[in-house]
Formats: structure tokens, C-alpha cells, sequence
């Protein structure tokens, strides 16, 4: 599962671990805020105890901060170290962070030296493609990862540029696959099973990486893996199912936020967009959408989740 600010908290990183994900990521986080000891950045280091392994994702630009970032969390319990080398995001790039990095392979060979000596645990690199069309970079960038330390690297399948438009290249995913000994896991466009066993396939690679598609469908893990130990492709899931599963996320993702004086009015808020993508293309959905958009509490998101399937998967009369 691919770490994605705002999507993979804790609740969110259990439900897909416990529908197949291998390998799940925290949301980004600044190597700085752990060095400053910033008071909201514990939030994002939680995890269920079962959920394991998983990784914690650090961006940042300044190899000393990022080493004691990771002595600082020598004993917490995660397992891998990961740096962001990929994100797109203006106010990330403009400090030299993210895929801003792939613009500076000597400081990002510089990163990477200093979180393996910080880690006992393995360090592994997220990049991209390149930061334009015109600096295809991504084997560059792997055969450094490769020679500083990096256990294995994954490779997202568009330039900086691209953000998230466009097709994915998997054509370069291979080619870095086929330049380096380490492990190549590959990213990009991901939206099904079907797609997971072509790529994986095509590629080569070591494993996938997803993200869009594993939101509202985190069966796409379970469905992924057991056609890989069985030759055979389970069933998508039932509206019922869906629902079911989303009420559970729902709940969750309230209890984890039940600590916090504002906790169950941010749960509504964050929960509008995982309940719009659970629901998305079911009949009637859009009506179900606004009706959730306007719900106040977790209680009344629930009761208008179970009248939809009460009401035969729809709200038309």
C-alpha cells in the first residue's frame, strides 16, 4: 500500500493489511517535525500492533536532520525506513524535498548514506521517472539507491511534472528492473486486480506498489494475492460487502480519533471522502454522497449507510 498523505493512517493501514496488503506505509513525514519534537507529528506514527511489517516514509533535504530523525526513533516499533524521493507537491519541491531531489543525485546519495548509518532497520527509496520528460533519471537514481545502501526502491511511473495525469510509464519501471540487483517494486496506475497481475507480470518487478486504486477497494489486495497462489481471480465484492466494510472503517477511524477534544468532528470530515470512493458507481450513490457530505456525526453516516442497502441500493423512491 502506498503511502499517501491524508489516506494512510492507522485505520486505513489496518483495513488493507487485513484484506492482503504485504507491506503498508505511513503518511509522509517530516524528518524535521521528529527532530523538533512537533506535537501533531505522533499522530501519524501510530499502528495497530498486528499491522506488520510497515514502514515509516520521511521527506526532507538535510541528511543531518534525517539521521537523527531516525536515531530518535531507533525504538519504535516499525520496520522499515523509507525516503520520499517522488512527491509532486509544490510547497514540497520548492525546499528542495520530494522529487526535487531527483534534481540532485550527489544530495540525494548524501540521504540515503545517512539514514543507513542512523538504521538498523532497512532503508529503502520512493522516486519517479523523472523530474520532466526531458531528465529520465529514474535508473541514475536506482543504481545510486542500489550503491548507498537501499534495500530496494520503487519506481511511481511519471515525471514531477506529470503529478498524477497522464499514463504511467512502465516501459522505464522495466528498464530500472533490469539495471539494478536490488528489488524494483512498481507504481502507477493501479486500479484493479486484472491490471496488478498484468504489470507485475510485464514488468518483471519484484512486486506493486498501489494507491488510488485501494481507495474504497481494498479488496484489490486480497483479490491480487490470491490469484497469484491460485491461478484463479475471486469475485468483486457485494454492494453489502462494500458497505459493510466502509461502516467498519467508519468506526475506526472514530475510535482513533476519540482522544481528541475535536477527534469525532474530523472523523465526519475525513470520512466524506473514503465513504464517496466506497460508493462510487453504485446506483444511486450521488444522492447517498450528498446525504453523507451533510451528515454531522459518525452515527448518522452509519444509519445512512445501512438505509442504502435497506432501501435495496438505492435512495430514489
Amino acid at each position: 500500500m502506498a503511502p499517501m498523505a491524508g489516506v494512510t493512517d492507522k485505520a486505513f493501514r489496518t483495513l488493507v493489511h487485513d484484506h492482503g496488503a504485504g507491506l503498508t506505509y505511513s503518511e509522509m513525514i517530516s524528518a524535521k517535525s521528529i527532530v523538533y519534537r512537533n506535537k501533531n507529528t505522533h499522530k501519524l506514527l501510530e499502528n495497530a500492533t498486528h499491522v506488520r511489517p510497515w514502514a515509516v516514509q520521511f521527506f526532507g533535504h538535510e541528511p543531518e536532520f534525517l539521521y537523527e530523525a531516525i536515531q530518535m526513533l531507533e525504538d519504535s516499533p516499525f520496520d522499515i525506513v523509507d525516503i520520499n524521493m517522488g512527491c509532486p507537491m509544490p510547497k514540497i519541491v520548492k525546499n528542495g524535498e520530494g522529487a526535487a531531489l531527483m534534481t540532485d543525485p550527489p544530495l540525494a546519495r548524501r540521504m540515503i548514506e545517512a539514514a543507513v548509518r542512523a538504521s538498523s532497520r532497512p532503508v529503502t527509496v520512493k522516486i519517479r521517472i523523472g523530474f520532466t520528460p526531458s531528465s529520465l533519471n529514474a535508473i541514475e537514481m536506482a543504481k545510486i539507491a542500489e550503491d548507498a545502501g537501499a534495500m530496494h526502491i520503487t519506481i511511481h511511473g511519471r515525471t514531477r511534472d506529470q503529478y498524477y495525469t497522464g499514463e504511467a510509464n512502465w516501459d522505464v519501471i522495466s528498464a530500472v528492473k533490469q539495471a539494478v540487483k536490488i528489488p524494483v517494486i512498481g507504481n502507477g496506475d493501479i486500479f484493479s486486480s486484472e491490471i496488478a497481475i498484468k504489470r507485475l507480470e510485464e514488468s518483471g518487478c519484484d512486486g506493486i506498489m498501489i494507491a488510488r486504486g485501494a481507495m474504497g477497494n481494498p479488496w484489490i489486495f486480497s483479490r491480487t494475492a490470491a490469484y497469484l497462489e491460485t491461478g484463479v481471480l475471486p469475485p468483486e465484492p457485494s454492494h453489502s460487502d462494500i458497505i459493510e466494510t466502509a461502516i467498519k472503517h467508519l468506526w475506526a477511524v472514530d475510535c482513533d480519533r476519540a482522544a481528541d477534544s475535536n477527534g469525532r468532528s474530523y472523523t465526519v470530515v475525513d470520512m466524506r471522502k473514503h465513504l464517496s470512493w466506497y460508493t462510487k458507481g453504485m446506483p444511486g450513490s450521488a444522492d447517498l454522497r450528498r446525504r453523507i457530505n451533510l451528515a454531522q456525526t459518525a452515527d448518522e453516516m452509519e444509519a445512512l449507510l445501512r438505509f442504502y442497502i435497506y432501501k435495496g441500493d438505492s435512495y430514489e423512491e
